[in-house]
């Protein structure tokens, strides 16, 4: 029997909307790792006030993209600047339609002259091997995909653990007995413990300073049990999956736009090779802002963003249209609700702490004006006392202190009007800077 692909879902449902719309979705949190540890709070304030470990071994999908072809494929379907990428180097790797939407990012790592590693949610790596496969590039694939869906289960090939915090490089020191070699945000270095070879990446998140250890599963166990014995007398705290989903609303990445695939002609050949049993036919959609068409989900890196890593100095898939979009005034702007706290606990707590709060529904963002914009990730943040939303808004609305409020439930989908009156609460919120965090949003990549 012949595997589904998204085109067969899409014909199915009805349409891409009818297929995707999930009312009340239960929102993504990472496979394998515990929910809580010593609970969402504490491993929240171990980022912004200790030490904290974070497990990324499981969630991550690895496409391994080698050979002469591999930097001309990535060059000629994503926007970043190739000239310079140095091995050692990563880059958040974005590619667009033809139309200027994004299909979805992806981490990418330069491992040799001719070898990269994509990781990151599936959608990016899915678009790059088929135009490989399609455009005859000479490259070989190797994938590892998330312990949720790897066939056979089994082990991943890489560990992945994040040491966070202002007591991260305190704990790194100790552990390896010196300090790791002064690296520039987003490059790695390589590290032994112990006779063990893996790499060291400089990677920080809501602002605080750390590293991202990646080496070979054979050594995972080996290094986690450092990590912990080390961290013992430091109060290092071990991060679950509640707690992980968060940092995100604080550092400004959107962890799930749409991506543009679902209604060009001309890539009815892309969504018949796709499986309907991926992220793009199983990301849900929900929230209170609906629409029958899927295009009015679709973002323009430029919204998310992005617009620095835009390279025009080499040709790539979707140039002219993100040329044509540069000075684009109607594109929305990329904010951070903050949430008033009362409202939260009348909406979401019933006059209580509503505690732990974590969606990626699209809700309306609305002013006396109307429909002004679109939440994509909600989450409570204890250290701040309410929920953040990163939300794109339009620019009218973008200043700081613009005071707005969040249509908070789940729209039915077709067959309703999509602005029809639900009689939905409204929570206020004040638009404020994205990333949310000053660190986060002024020095992450000054030594890029």
């Amino acid at each position: 029997m012949a595997i589904p692909s998204l085109q067969d879902g899409i014909d199915k449902a009805g349409s891409p909307i009818d297929l995707l719309w999930k009312p009340g979705a239960e929102p993504w949190t990472p496979e394998v790792v515990a929910r809580e540890y010593t609970g969402w709070r504490q491993e929240q304030a171990a980022w912004h006030e200790g030490v904290a470990l974070l497990n990324l071994s499981h969630h991550m999908y690895d496409l391994w993209i080698e050979g002469p072809g591999a930097t001309r494929l990535l060059a000629d379907h994503g926007v970043n600047n190739f000239e310079k990428f140095a091995v050692g180097q990563a880059k958040q790797y974005v590619p667009v339609t033809r139309h200027g939407h994004i299909v979805t990012d992806g981490i990418l790592a330069r491992e040799a002259e001719n070898a990269y590693l994509l990781s990151g949610i599936p959608a990016a790596q899915h678009w790059v091997q088929y135009h490989a496969e399609k455009g005859g590039y000479d490259v070989a694939f190797e994938t590892d995909a998330s312990s949720a869906f790897r066939p056979g289960g089994g082990d991943p090939k890489l560990f992945r653990y994040q040491i966070q915090g202002p007591g991260a490089l305190q704990l790194i020191e100790k552990v390896f007995g010196a300090p790791i070699p002064e690296t520039k945000f987003f490059h790695a270095t390589p590290v032994t413990l112990d006779g063990r070879a893996f790499k060291a990446l400089r990677h920080g998140m809501a602002g605080q300073a750390g590293y991202e250890f990646i080496g070979p599963w054979e050594h995972a166990a080996f290094v986690h049990d450092a990590f912990l014995r080390a961290g013992e007398p430091l109060g290092l705290i071990q991060v679950g999956a509640l707690a992980y989903a968060t940092p995100s609303v604080e550092s400004g990445w959107i962890p799930s736009p749409v991506p543009g695939i679902y209604t060009d002609p001309e890539l009815a050949e892309y969504r018949k090779w796709l499986p309907l049993f991926g992220i793009e036919g199983k990301r849900p959609l929900n929230g209170s802002y609906f629409s029958g068409n899927i295009e009015d989900f679709y973002v323009s890196p430029y919204e998310l963003g992005y617009g620095k890593m835009i390279h025009f100095g080499h040709d790539f898939h979707g140039r002219d249209a993100l040329l044509k979009a540069k000075d684009d005034e109607s594109l929305r702007k990329k904010v951070t609700l903050v949430f008033d706290p009362d409202d939260v606990r009348r909406v979401l707590g019933g006059g209580a702490d509503p505690g732990f709060v974590l969606s990626y529904a699209r809700h309306r963002v609305e002013t006396s004006a109307g429909l002004v914009g679109v939440t994509m990730q909600t989450a409570s943040i204890d250290p701040v006392g309410t929920l953040l939303s990163q939300t794109l808004i339009d620019a009218a609305h973008a200043a700081p202190g613009t005071e707005v409020v969040v249509v908070w439930g789940e729209h039915p989908g077709t067959g309703t009007d999509p602005g029809a009156d639900l009689g939905f609460p409204r929570l206020r919120a004040t638009v404020q800077p994205s990333p949310y965090d000053r660190h986060a949003r002024t020095e992450y990549r000054r030594n890029a």
